[in-house]
């Protein structure tokens, strides 16, 4: 049976397949680069719409109360939680993950007084190092990597955190976070988690391993939009020691009594600091809306089947690419990542085709699973593509080996 018969059986009876018309995707693109960039949920134009026409255009200042832009933050943020595994107090939607990482590093060196050192393993996506790196250049903590398999050992007394990413950037890779939280806490260290590439497409729930902060982006699989507001989580036993470093107003107790002098707010909406950006924070509510009502179990379960489906579709058609990935399913993240010296002109040829992936320096080719709106006939044709760009050398024309500043 080809692949192509295969995937109109599985399509038949993916109980996601009506999901997909949820989506705005172009005809003739088969997009797997929802890991960097979800789709756009049909449903936020209209949203983004009525908020600029309606709320700012008519509403005005006014807004603020009578449309409940003061509360988005913390609205939104409730509704992130039960995808993380998370209480509605314990998460707030609110500026860039770096911006997060940079505040809850800073909080947690200022719990644990007499300790300096970051623990985190190299390769980690970059702003979370260059975090640690921007506060270890103001004398407040100390950087120390360790390879994944050594980072156990690594945890002594002078680590205040450990900071990892869940489900690794480049290669999918999961960390176990309840051994590793564990593993932290028995050695009086405290966790932070980055969910970036895996909030809204795995299973998560920081509440039942006992995590004490995590943070993750709005705009790969919660597909709210490019520079989506990102989130952060701090577990309620931490809230009321929580020292914000970032003291902006809308973190205050009472931002609008405007007084001279910084009392921090009692709960998560501490971790605010300027004004929420509303039009960041409508649009990614509605796909955190898609999302929930989608199920991330539902979605985890497509994501393994989508992946292992296209593993099978590259094989029927001979293409040996050297998986970077784990190889087991259920030790990996929604992607697939290949390793190739010439990655960069591959993935330029796939794009030409309509097939959109990503390229990580220096030589992977990433491809994301966004179960919510991909196929598996999707998968079929993506796999049939790569083989005809590799069989045929397309990837050697000269416009292929231009980069461009975004890979």
């Amino acid at each position: 049976m080809t692949p192509d018969t295969r995937a109109r059986e599985f399509d038949a009876a993916d109980p996601l397949g009506h999901f997909r018309a949820r989506f705005r995707l172009p005809e003739g693109v088969i997009y797997l680069d929802g890991n960097s960039l979800g789709a756009l949920p049909k449903a936020t134009p209209g949203t983004l719409a009525r908020v600029v026409e309606s709320e700012w255009g008519d509403g005005l200042i006014r807004s603020w109360n009578d449309a409940n832009w003061f509360d988005m933050a913390a609205r939104v943020g409730a509704k992130i939680a039960p995808l993380i595994g998370a209480r509605p107090n314990e998460v707030i939607a609110c500026d860039s993950t770096s911006v997060n990482l940079f505040k809850l590093i800073a909080a947690a060196l200022a719990m644990r007084p007499g300790r300096k050192a970051v623990l985190s393993e190299p390769g980690n996506f970059p702003t979370d190092l260059y975090m640690i790196a921007g506060l270890e250049a103001q004398g407040l903590a100390q950087r120390r990597l360790a390879p994944r398999e050594q980072l156990a050992a690594a945890l002594d007394g002078d680590v205040a955190l450990l900071m990892l990413t869940h489900a690794h950037y480049k290669t999918g890779a999961l960390h176990d976070m309840a051994a590793l939280t564990r593993a932290a806490h028995d050695a009086g260290a405290l966790v932070l988690w980055d969910l970036s590439h895996s909030t809204g497409a795995l299973p998560v729930d920081l509440d039942a391993v006992g995590a004490d902060f995590a943070v993750g982006c709005g705009y790969k699989y919660l597909c709210g939009g490019p520079g989506a507001p990102a989130f952060a989580f701090v577990a309620e036993q931490h809230q009321a020691e929580l020292q914000q470093p970032l003291t902006g107003w809308f973190g205050h107790a009472a931002p609008f009594a405007f007084s001279d002098d910084y009392a921090g707010a009692a709960g998560i909406e501490r971790l605010q600091c300027g004004t929420p950006p509303v039009l960041g924070l409508a649009a990614l509510e509605v796909g955190v809306d898609l999302i929930a009502e989608i199920g991330v179990d539902r979605l985890y379960a497509k994501s393994q089947a989508l992946s292992e489906f296209f593993l099978e579709s590259l094989m029927a058609h001979d293409v040996a690419l050297d998986l970077v990935s784990p190889p087991r399913a259920a030790d990996r993240g929604s992607q697939l990542s290949f390793r190739h010296p010439q990655a960069y002109a591959i993935c330029q040829a796939l794009i030409a085709r309509g097939v959109i992936g990503d390229f990580r320096a220096p030589d992977v080719l990433r491809l994301g699973f966004a179960p919510a709106y991909l196929s598996f006939a999707d998968m079929a044709a993506a796999a049939r593509h790569i083989a005809e760009v590799l069989a045929s050398g397309e990837w050697q024309r000269e416009e292929f080996n231009q980069r461009a500043a975004v890979t």
